[in-house]
């Protein structure tokens, strides 16, 4: 009969994780060599890094060739690894003594970096039709947010730009991320984004006693009062100015725009994107938490009140996996409010 004492005795969690490699699960060749595993997730564009250290004491690893694909997955054994996706072998670094080998790969999704430079016009489309030409272009699905979708562009060119850069410009102009996961183009408002299968992202709630160390700065909140951006009236053959928020010290984007909804909503996202880089926050967690991502939406309680009021959102994550066990750190921004 088990007693009440033996219930209430806290549970071990010990962090686990998978790999494979070219569709093998090379797990159980890898216990006992693994020295440390590195996972850094970013935003957007940005393509996720992983770095794999391991001990060849004996000399009995293989060095794997430059384009291997692995798949990782990590978490807490017994409660359900998260899947990574897949990452691309880029680096092979063999170094000693002791014997070590590093592997460093970047997301299979983001490796070709939507590749090739293109020059093209793109006039009277909606942002919805834009990203799925570019989607499916390169045999990904879209995912587009529904505030975006219908969004009409008068005209914005594409100059010897790679679609990559272009999806980056064009997500700056109306304040969205645009990122590829599981093949899947997603073009999301900063703040509202999505999963691969359309998903609105959960919010994260953590507390003082889940960090182990934090790091909060603001900066001056005067630096601009608003941002102002210049349009052509072709009808009055000048160029007239819109602002999005105050004039006094407004910030100026150095375009011109086709059209007066173009210049204000340019001016409006850099007011947003502004306002949300006026405080960031960084914790380090005393244990690691697979399931927080970039954009994902974040609460905190137990610090200052300052802190605790702000609604963020999730710019970067890094974990780590190793001797020292399972840890991750947190990158925030103030989340905008629309």
């Amino acid at each position: 009969m088990t007693t009440a004492h033996q219930n209430d005795t806290p549970r071990y969690r010990r962090p686990s994780y998978r790999l494979t490699l070219a569709g093998e699960d090379i797990t159980p060749r890898l216990n006992g060599r693994l020295i440390e595993l590195r996972l850094r997730e970013q935003r957007g564009l940005e393509a996720d890094q992983l770095d794999i250290t391991l001990a060849d004491h004996d000399g009995a690893l293989v060095l794997p060739r430059r384009g291997a694909e692995l798949r990782l997955a990590f978490g807490w054994q017994d409660e359900g690894l998260v899947d990574k996706g897949l990452f691309t072998v880029d680096e092979v670094q063999h170094s000693g003594s002791p014997d070590q080998l590093t592997l460093r790969a970047r997301s299979a999704d983001m490796r070709g970096e939507l590749p090739g430079k293109r020059t093209f016009s793109w006039h009277n489309l909606t942002l919805g039709e834009i990203v799925e030409t570019i989607a499916r272009r390169h045999s990904l699905e879209p995912v587009i947010g529904k505030t975006l979708v219908g969004i009409r562009v008068s005209h914005i060119d594409q100059t010897e730009e790679s679609d990559l850069n272009f999806l980056t410009r064009l997500g700056e102009r109306h304040d969205a991320i645009a990122a590829v996961k599981a093949s899947h183009m997603l073009f999301t408002l900063a703040g509202k984004a999505l999963t691969a299968s359309g998903q609105s992202m959960p919010t994260i709630t953590l507390t003082r006693r889940d960090g182990d160390q934090h790091r909060y700065s603001i900066t001056d909140r005067d630096a601009y009062s608003g941002v102002k951006a210049y349009w052509n009236n072709t009808s009055g053959a000048k160029r007239q100015i819109v602002l999005a928020g105050g004039g006094d010290n407004a910030k100026q984007l150095r375009p011109t725009y086709a059209s007066e909804v173009d210049a204000l909503n340019a001016a409006q996202s850099e007011w947003q994107r502004i306002q949300r880089g006026l405080a960031e926050f960084e914790l380090t967690l005393v244990q690691g938490r697979a399931d927080v991502l970039p954009e994902s939406p974040l609460a905190v309680y137990g610090f200052k009140p300052e802190i605790d009021a702000t609604p963020w959102l999730v710019t970067e994550v890094e974990h780590t996996l190793g001797d020292s066990g399972f840890g991750t750190r947190v990158q925030c921004e103030v989340k905008g409010v629309r």
